[in-house]
């Protein structure tokens, strides 16, 4: 149901209209004295017609049989994954209380202006999280999601992947359709020459051999930038960097265009593992519902949009994956 709450015929440039309603879903987001706006459906029609903003009057089911036939109809699925779908491989997240490295916290040394001053450091800090992550293995989520997609494919369907993880662990699960928004802790990119290139290097450069460690009285290991990693690439040599979008920094925009057109096309939506409150990802499912799409989202708990979507399943991304992408019944290959 829809309360009609304003109607207006005009026909602004779409650009302008996108920009409204993010803020609007954003500020709603933000304010519990506006709570109730959690639940707005901003819908922009084309130029000429009505532009109607509705209030949503359901609340997000937890029915594992209903989301399992919307599933099995589904041809072209998007999966949108955050730090949660990677916790039960044992993957920090450097957020929250306790989540440090030594004595920063990740925004402290993820971004720019911290590599410009000290990249050295940085690269401590990238050097343990690589190191750590090639020691972790996929969990029953990421495996799920990869099965999926394989199983899916024969029967001509689509599932793709959107990530804000840089563990690559949906790629070691066997995912094939994969979107990676905030890069990936395996790549490198040069600051000189901005060469991006794979590299599984353990360690990345010897001088970082035996770095890295957490522990807040390890003394800084204040590497020389000329022994820090080198740009490979012929008559270069310049410093690289990880290719990861630091705070402050703009995602890639051919990424972005890519997640747009999947998301315009699909017909199933889940949200799995994410708090659904770091931009612009958290805008993503919001807008796939407001096409009228199902949207099931998979964490521990609520977050502050799951109102705007039909089902909302608690638990351990380890659980409740599996069961929710396991082979209908109505498919012809298992």
């Amino acid at each position: 149901m829809c309360f009609l709450i304003m109607s207006i015929t005009f026909s602004p440039p779409s650009r302008i209209i996108k920009k409204i309603l993010m803020s609007l879903l954003h500020f709603a987001t933000r304010h519990p004295i506006l709570q109730v706006l959690r639940e707005l459906e901003l819908k922009a029609r084309p130029a000429h017609k009505t532009l109607k903003t509705c209030v949503a009057m359901s609340r997000a089911s937890s029915n594992i049989a209903d989301f399992r036939k919307f599933f099995a109809k589904a041809r072209h699925i998007a999966i949108i994954t955050g730090a949660g779908v990677s916790a039960e491989s044992g993957v920090p997240t450097f957020r929250g209380p306790g989540g440090f490295w030594r004595k920063w916290k990740a925004e402290d040394l993820a971004t720019p202006k911290a590599f410009l001053k000290n990249p050295s450091l940085v690269w401590e800090f990238y050097h343990y999280r690589r190191e750590l992550m090639l020691k972790k293995h996929p969990n029953p989520a990421h495996i799920a999601i990869a099965e999926c997609e394989a199983r899916l494919s024969v029967q001509g369907r689509r599932v793709v992947v959107i990530t804000q993880n840089i563990d690559e662990l949906h790629r070691k699960a066997g995912t094939k359709n994969l979107l990676e928004l905030h890069g990936s802790l395996f790549k490198t990119r040069c600051i000189s020459c901005d060469n991006v290139a794979e590299n599984y290097k353990s360690p990345i450069c010897p001088a970082l051999e035996g770095k890295g460690a957490p522990d807040p009285d390890v003394p800084d290991a204040q590497i020389p930038v000329d022994k820090l990693p080198r740009c490979e690439e012929k008559g270069c040599n310049g410093l690289l960097r990880p290719h990861v979008v630091w705070f402050g920094e703009n995602l890639d925009p051919n990424i972005l265009d890519q997640v747009n057109k999947e998301l315009a096309v699909c017909d199933l939506c889940l949200v799995v593992g994410t708090s659904s409150v770091v931009y612009p990802a958290a805008m993503f499912a919001p807008h796939v519902s407001v096409r009228g799409v199902p949207v099931a989202e998979f964490n521990m708990e609520t977050t502050p949009v799951t109102q705007n979507f039909r089902f909302h399943f608690s638990g351990p991304c380890g659980t409740t994956i599996p069961e929710a992408l396991a082979c209908h019944e109505s498919e012809k290959v298992c």
